[in-house]
């Protein structure tokens, strides 16, 4: 009786530990197909640049696009020309930078030669911790400028009150809740505007990150396991 027993433990302890093999190995197996998806998106947003970059009446035709062919245009380049809209500025607030709390500027730029305005994401300056309202000055000027960025996703939208997502600063930004508020021909993409700092405002924007070595590390973490429970 007790050899039967200790049989039936054996078998027991055999499939629970193979069953435990079969779902880990099958878990970094997952692991390893998500990473071969990001590196196919990683290698999509290399060659996208080295593509020549949009201009005014590049960027101006997306007014055609449907939804889903602007979502395969994010991050790509754009070099544009334009006046900005200064009275139509709006500041982002909760967007932190470096770990730094503060706002995102955004302001709306006639495209030059076209008759439609883009939304810019111009950069970020910090919050006055004393007087949220008193914002750090910034620069904005009255003649046609020429900037380089790339399309980008709209701004995350956060949690708000009733009444956060209207006036100087907002909590959130819909392109086309605003576009209809201020009556302005906005296009349906957001331009995040790159380089080095300038007119009172910062752009250290992170880098798009696929998130690849998370995957690979995952594989690593669940191909262990399983390795482990199959020795013991």
């Amino acid at each position: 009786m007790t050899a039967f027993n200790n049989r039936g433990r054996f078998w027991v302890v055999t499939m629970a530990a193979l069953l435990t093999v079969a779902l880990t190995f099958s878990l970094g197996q997952w692991q390893l197909r998500r990473a071969a998806q990001k590196e196919a998106l990683q290698a999509s947003l290399d060659q996208k640049s080295q593509v020549t970059p949009l201009g005014n009446a590049e960027l101006a035709a997306l007014a055609a696009m449907k939804p889903q062919a602007l979502a395969t245009l994010s991050d790509r380049r754009v070099d544009i020309t334009g006046q900005w809209q200064a009275a139509q500025t709006v500041y982002l607030d909760n967007r932190p930078m470096n770990g730094r709390p503060g706002f995102w500027v955004m302001t709306p730029l006639q495209v030059s030669g076209t008759g439609k305005m883009v939304l810019v994401q111009r950069g970020w300056i910090p919050r006055d911790f004393a007087d949220r309202s008193r914002l750090a000055p910034i620069e904005t000027s009255a003649q046609e400028v020429r900037l380089q960025g790339r399309m980008a996703p709209a701004p995350a939208k956060l949690y708000a009150f009733k009444g956060a997502d209207a006036g100087l600063i907002r909590q959130n930004l819909d392109i086309g809740v605003f576009a209809a508020e201020t009556g302005l021909p906005l296009l349906p993409v957001l331009v995040l505007q790159t380089g080095p700092a300038s007119e009172g405002l910062q752009r250290e924007w992170a880098a798009p990150n696929t998130g690849i070595d998370k995957h690979h590390g995952y594989a690593a973490q669940w191909f262990g396991l399983s390795a482990l429970v199959l020795g013991l």
